[in-house]
């Protein structure tokens, strides 16, 4: 950790960068290093018994009192890890978290990909950054079921602002991609586990338009015809359905190339393979599970 403690110094001082106090900025390199050491745990009281100047009170000051908004910091990271890793797909996916007790924010008994079963857990929607050797991700939030914040003060008393109310998975997704978008971000193809593939609403979106329509919802959300759709950078979606869970058991991949308009569709029936192509792309190959 000496050895990188210049490297880890540079880093801290770009993507903390917005936090308007030093103290801030000294317990943000805090925490990077105590998640950086070796130890199973890494909730703040045993990051502060390994950290050589850890404060276990300052740590959680600056976690969750601390008056900072993290978006800046997440886009700085976001910005980064996208010039290192140069993705050719972002993922959506969930990231799951087990937990033993009843008052981490968000923890409920439902799927927990960790574990490949249902189980008590917290739950984040992602976005990642990936290609054949690198994974990284870009932006994420956490889920809240029903059951949290149907209980006004359960949510009060684990810190959940009141504004904040239960928005499905699907929701969430397309709302980290409309942050990425604003952040300038760009990615070639963007691809979705088939949880979000099955949610019919997720699938015809188009674009992360803010446009209102007359009907008073977000213009984003348009039927795709023909096969065909376009949609303008930043993002520009693949997603794909395929599985027992699947209307029919079958798959439908939508890509694009590099230009507004390239969109290519491709079904496959049960069993066989679909390949989809674009100008600027090489061909992306589907089987159906």
């Amino acid at each position: 950790m000496e050895r990188l403690r210049g490297e880890l110094a540079e880093f801290v001082g770009d993507v903390f960068g917005s936090l308007p106090r030093r103290d801030q900025r000294r317990w943000g390199e805090g925490c990077l290093r105590g998640l950086m050491l070796d130890g199973r745990r890494k909730s703040i009281q045993p990051m502060a018994g390994r950290l050589p100047d850890g404060n276990m009170q300052a740590l959680q000051q600056f976690v969750n009192q601390s008056p900072w908004d993290p978006l800046p910091v997440r886009r700085r990271i976001a910005e980064r890890l996208s010039g290192v890793v140069r993705p050719g797909v972002w993922v959506i996916d969930d990231v799951s978290f087990p937990k033993c007790g009843t008052a981490s924010v968000g923890v409920a008994r439902q799927y927990c990909g960790a574990v490949g079963k249902r189980a008590n857990c917290q739950v984040a929607v992602s976005v990642h950054a990936a290609t054949d050797t690198a994974s990284c991700p870009l932006e994420w939030q956490l889920y809240l079921p029903r059951e949290w914040t149907d209980e006004p003060g359960r949510c009060r008393g684990a810190g959940v602002p009141g504004d904040v109310v239960h928005r499905e998975k699907w929701r969430l997704a397309l709302g980290l991609l409309d942050t990425l978008a604003d952040w300038r971000l760009k990615a070639p193809v963007v691809v979705a586990d088939a949880g979000y593939g099955v949610s019919t609403p997720f699938r015809t979106v188009s674009c992360p338009s803010r446009h209102s329509s007359s009907n008073g919802r977000t213009a984003r959300t348009r039927r795709r015809t023909a096969g065909y759709r376009t949609c303008p950078p930043p993002h520009r979606p693949l997603t794909w359905c395929g599985g027992p869970r699947c209307a029919g058991g079958s798959s439908t991949i939508t890509a694009s190339s590099g230009t507004a308009s390239g969109w290519t569709t491709s079904r496959a029936a049960p069993g066989a393979a679909g390949t989809t192509t674009s100008p600027s792309s090489p061909p992306l190959r589907h089987s159906s599970p």
